[in-house]
């Protein structure tokens, strides 16, 4: 992947039956519409019943939603949900709290980012560590200017990682990485917008290419577990960010 715009993913957004797909998700997502409740007909936009039982067929294939005879369309619970679909890796973002999806994000990739440094670790090739090395020069880069350019941090950070997973030569993680990486760069705007993250986090990484260039296994995954133990924290300070933000918000409609 280069750095330039991120492809793209999931169901399309354009049309009259993605804006409905893509409305009625946010509304389960965010808890408007709740499991167990009937799935209103009436979306708000202006679309026939076909085009609308259409948009409900392709939110059932993400296990949102059931149809029963005379009982209409139901919300299914959470945890039927598909909830590594990219929609709805999306509309889960949009819906809940920021810093609660950004620390369940952050879980998932301390179960899974180290064990994967480790097998790149034992198995990438020179032209794999070229590539991990090159996205960390683009990420140095972006930092370089009087200017951060933290969009193009972001994308290389993503490459970094993951580049990383792509170099274990493991199909199934591989399409873990495709499944999340949208939800990954959730995460880096998020958190390299704190003061001094995205450049305290360069040594991190660094770390870690200097373990896989030297074959270290362990070692990259020692490092990548540190990076993801540190990105915990600055989530914890996103967190308290936005609650004084809301907190803020409040006083001031109060006054």
């Amino acid at each position: 992947m280069g750095s330039g715009r991120l492809p793209e993913s999931g169901y399309p957004r354009g049309g009259l039956h993605g804006q409905i797909v893509h409305s009625i998700g946010r509304r389960i997502l965010r808890g408007d519409i709740q499991p167990g409740e009937v799935l209103p007909l009436d979306s708000g936009l202006p679309a026939s019943r076909t085009v609308q039982r259409e948009a409900i067929k392709v939110l059932a294939a993400k296990g949102l939603v059931e149809s029963r005879p005379k009982t209409g369309t139901r919300v299914r619970p959470r945890q039927s949900w598909n909830l590594l679909d990219p929609d709805v890796l999306a509309w889960q973002r949009e819906g809940a709290p920021p810093a609660a999806f950004l620390r369940k994000l952050t879980e998932v990739r301390g179960v899974v980012e180290p064990a994967a440094a480790e097998l790149a670790g034992e198995r990438a090739s020179g032209r794999e560590l070229a590539a991990i090395e090159e996205a960390y020069r683009d990420m140095a880069s972006a930092l370089a200017g009087p200017e951060p350019d933290y969009h193009a941090f972001d994308l290389a950070d993503l490459r970094f990682h993951r580049a990383i997973l792509q170099a274990c030569h493991n199909d199934l993680l591989e399409q873990m990485s495709g499944v999340v990486f949208r939800a990954l760069l959730v995460s880096f705007r998020a958190t390299s917008r704190l003061p001094g993250s995205a450049k305290a986090s360069l040594p991190r990484h660094r770390a870690i290419l200097d373990a896989l260039r030297d074959r270290d296994a362990r070692g990259a995954a020692r490092a990548m577990q540190r990076l993801v133990q540190g990105t915990a924290r600055e989530i914890e300070a996103f967190s308290r960010r936005e609650a004084g933000r809301r907190q803020r918000r409040r006083s001031s409609t109060r006054g």
